[in-house]
């Protein structure tokens, strides 16, 4: 298999996306950290509501990868000033769509969540936390459009900072309005949703200010603002509109998985919510090689160089493997040490190791399934892709229904959920790369 970059020369591009996923993933960590010390109802709460908020967000986070795709695509021709169009025209979809998504949450989700939550402390906590929490959607819909300028045109750096300030933000914000610092009243788990949301706007304005200092805007043709034209929307939305589909539809079987559990007891879904927080530090990782791959793939095939594509992702397989599996298997030996950081509830620790050892062993499967994935999406068959996805997640569906649902398993039995779900995907999308028509694909 052919390759064109280096092992440096990825992990020169994958590193600083790895730093920014992990300062990300940070946010919630304080959060769950935070709650974890408040009670389990707000820790099982944080859990329904914070997935609910992620849900509406992967539309635009859909939208984003699309453009991201685009972007990419035209950095690898060398069309650089075409870059700055479809840069605005994703920020003007996404202004319009986070305020017609911040108006749906904010009036429907309290009918949604009273018919599907079945603890009544459950659904006040998670009601508490969501109405803060929405209006976090007015920032980082924009921001994501800045997050897909720099992943396709490769300047990773530019996340590491940006996520630096808003973890670090995020910390702030959360101390004081969770616990009721500098004189003001201890607001709990709304607390946590004003703090992330805040620091959500502090991120928007970073990207903003570092655009305009420190990027080369007339190359990119970021100098000059266009008009709102829909012929280009219609272009972005024939690519997007298939990630932003599979995102929601991906993140809706999640956000069933801990309606399920929710239903087994408040201890099962406080477990769930710490084992999420622990395997989102691993998944980042993996996650940081395989966006680096979905954009280089992307790349290669603009430059015509579709025959080092393979290759490249066996690359990124190997990388992700070596700095996720060791991690997992120090989870997995000292599971007390990793879940006291999230909660000091001693019972709650031990009842979360079984379920953190079924999440750290099937790292094996997710790694080269999501790498895979976003290789296939990088090919710019956002359709094939979310083809491929909702054929896994309808087996996933079924499997969760089932185990969780029907047969009430231990908790931990049910995160073998995830093997099923990364099992056909890692199939699926291998079996595309090896034998579909990808390199024929134009955008």
């Amino acid at each position: 298999m052919q390759t064109k970059y280096t092992y440096k020369q990825i992990w020169l591009i994958a590193y600083p996306i790895l730093i920014s996923l992990l300062m990300e993933q940070m946010i919630g960590m304080t959060d769950t950290a935070f709650l974890g010390r408040v009670g389990e109802v707000e820790l099982g709460a944080s859990a329904i509501a914070g997935i609910f908020y992620t849900v509406i967000f992967m539309a635009a986070f859909g939208f984003s990868i699309g453009t991201q795709i685009l972007i990419a695509r035209r950095n690898g021709e060398g069309q650089f000033k075409e870059i700055g169009d479809l840069f605005y025209q994703g920020i003007y979809f996404q202004v319009g769509l986070a305020l017609v998504m911040f108006l749906l949450s904010y009036f429907f989700s309290p009918i949604i969540l009273k018919r599907i939550i079945s603890s009544p402390h459950i659904y006040e906590a998670a009601i508490s936390y969501l109405n803060w929490r929405v209006f976090g959607a007015l920032f980082s819909f924009t921001a994501v459009i800045f997050r897909a300028f720099f992943l396709g045109t490769t300047q990773t750096k530019t996340l590491t900072l940006n996520s630096v300030v808003m973890v670090l933000s995020n910390i702030v914000f959360n101390y004081i309005l969770i616990f009721g610092k500098c004189g003001l009243p201890a607001l709990g788990i709304a607390g946590a949703a004003i703090g992330s949301s805040l620091a959500e706007l502090v991120s928007l304005v970073f990207f903003i200010l570092y655009t305009r200092s420190q990027i080369d805007c007339r190359k990119y043709g970021l100098d000059k603002v266009p008009k709102f034209r829909m012929e280009a929307l219609k272009r972005m939305l024939g690519v997007s509109v298939w990630t932003m589909i599979q995102n929601v539809v991906s993140l809706s079987t999640w956000f069933l998985f801990f309606l399920y559990v929710e239903h087994l007891g408040e201890r099962a879904l406080a477990v769930t919510n710490l084992v999420r927080n622990v395997s989102g530090i691993l998944f980042m990782m993996m996650m940081a090689f395989a966006a680096t791959c979905g954009s280089l793939v992307s790349n290669l095939i603009g430059a015509g160089e579709s025959h080092c594509v393979r290759g490249t992702i066996r690359q990124h397989i190997y990388m992700a493997y070596l700095l996720v599996l060791p991690l997992a298997a120090f989870f997995m030996l000292c599971p007390e040490l990793i879940l006291g950081v999230y909660t000091d509830m001693e019972e709650l620790r031990l009842a979360a190791i079984p379920s953190l050892w079924v999440m750290c062993s099937i790292y094996v499967i997710q790694v080269p399934g999501n790498v895979y994935f976003q290789a296939v999406s990088g090919t710019g068959n956002t359709r094939m892709a979310f083809t491929l996805e909702f054929s896994t997640l309808v087996l996933y569906t079924a499997y969760i229904t089932y185990v969780v649902l029907y047969l009430r398993c231990d908790v931990a039995f049910c995160w073998t959920a995830e093997l099923v779900y990364n099992g056909f995907i890692l199939l699926f999308c291998w079996l595309y790369m090896k034998k579909g028509n990808w390199q024929a694909k134009r955008i």
